[in-house]
């Protein structure tokens, strides 16, 4: 009876073992698996943000060409309305 439950304690023993050897087999593969995921993820990631950056500047210097006619053709039209009015001031109508 002693000798039944020694080997059976040792039977138990090994499979424990070998299921922790399995389970941290398991483990190595998830790892590896979950490193190249994040890898991926952030060279995704890098990707996305130069293309973002790109067409970010793009539209920003877009922006301030069309920032840039815009005052300077208000610019031209005070000019003129200024000049309108010394002229009208001066009475060279």
């Amino acid at each position: 009876m002693l000798t039944e439950d020694t080997i059976r304690l040792r039977d138990e023993i090994v499979a424990l073992r070998d299921a922790r050897g399995g389970l941290l087999k398991d483990l190595q593969k998830e790892t590896k698996s979950r490193k190249k995921a994040v890898t991926q993820l952030c060279s995704h990631f890098g990707h996305v943000r130069a293309k973002t950056a790109k067409q970010s500047k793009h539209a920003r210097l877009t922006f301030l060409d069309d920032l840039k006619r815009s005052v300077g053709a208000l610019r031209k039209d005070v000019a003129d309305d200024l000049a309108g009015a010394r002229k009208a001031w001066a009475g060279k109508n």
